[in-house]
């Protein structure tokens, strides 16, 4: 299975997680970010071990890498045009060990805080081609 990168791995059941691509998608104007859940076939396909495996974190894969925590987000940041490139620059160049700890903070309240949905949530047609299955 031929996939191009870079993809954008998530949780499709998390209101954050829905929350941040909604807000990729209307800022990617060159449309390069694909998209796949972490419950889905494309997550169990590009991932070691499977997605059930991994961290609890959204992933990005550039082809030949998995980034996940904070250091998927400042390179998907960066990727974005105007000042959410500069955003990605700015949380970059603070250490990862400041970075993750606030990142894993979100991600263990983000359900409480932001709901979980019952089913992934499901593309209009207009960005079905952007979504992996």
């Amino acid at each position: 299975m031929a996939i191009e990168p870079p993809v954008v791995l998530f949780d499709g059941r998390c209101g954050l997680c829905d929350f941040w691509v909604n807000f990729l998608m209307a800022r990617d104007h060159r449309a390069r970010f694909r998209f796949a859940t972490l419950q889905g076939s494309t997550a169990d396909a590009l991932l070691p071990g499977g997605a059930q495996e991994q961290p609890d974190s959204v992933m990005l894969w550039d082809g030949t890498s998995f980034y996940d925590r904070s250091d998927a987000i400042w390179r998907m940041l960066v990727e974005l045009p105007g000042i959410w490139k500069v955003a990605g620059y700015c949380l970059r160049v603070i250490p990862r060990f400041i970075r993750n700890p606030g990142y894993k903070f979100i991600a263990r309240h983000r359900y409480r805080i932001f709901g979980k949905k019952e089913t992934c949530r499901i593309p209009t047609l207009a960005e079905r081609a952007r979504f992996l299955s």
